[in-house]
């Protein structure tokens, strides 16, 4: 599978010259003509991409996770991580699924990626996994608390709504709302999360 990174809506300049590097993002900067003819300095950050995966177990329930981290809050979502450096995104996607849910899948179907924050060039995409097979036990970083939990689909769709929870995937959050007042979006959603 070919998946194109999304572009971001303002790209860094090859000309722009890193002027920090951190443990997650890294700053860039470089020189701007304005429309008046004077120049300014403009500035982005640049982090490694995050793969999201939704996995469908074969009884079509939808596997979610409930995570914390330290220094973030109770939080649901799906399985994911960064992009390792070197590394593709289906790989990423592997990795993590079986790094949070011990789950490996026939088949990763890319729903959508994004890149579109205006000032971090950071692409997330976000898969469905399907043809699930539970081969180990969870293997999380060391500042990952996991519980695994299964939704339903109209739960699934339910999640964004929640005040009682954090739903982390904002960009699916709002793919979600959409399904929910649209009859033929929830039709694409049920084919698209339907088991193998």
């Amino acid at each position: 599978m070919n998946i194109e990174r999304p572009l971001p809506k303002q790209p860094i300049p090859p000309h722009a010259k890193r002027v920090f590097k951190g443990v997650i993002f890294d700053v860039y900067q470089w020189e701007q003509e304005m429309y008046d003819g004077t120049r300014a300095i403009f500035e982005k950050a640049k982090r490694a991409d995050n793969v999201t995966i939704f996995a469908v177990l074969p009884d079509g329930k939808i596997l979610l996770t409930e995570q914390e981290q330290p220094g973030k809050g109770l939080f649901i979502g799906g399985t994911g991580g960064r992009v390792d450096e070197g590394e593709d995104v289906l790989t990423a996607a592997r990795r993590e699924l079986l790094e949070e849910s011990g789950y490996v899948a026939d088949e990763f179907i890319l729903w959508f990626a994004q890149n579109s924050l205006p000032k971090v060039d950071w692409a997330v995409y976000v898969f469905i996994a399907k043809g699930l097979k539970k081969i180990s036990n969870l293997n999380l970083d060391a500042g990952e608390k996991i519980k695994l939990l299964p939704v339903t689909l109209d739960e699934f769709i339910d999640m964004p709504s929640r005040k009682d929870i954090y739903f982390a995937e904002q960009e699916v959050g709002l793919k979600l709302q959409e399904v929910k007042h649209n009859p033929d979006k929830k039709k694409e959603l049920e084919e698209l999360f339907k088991p193998l």
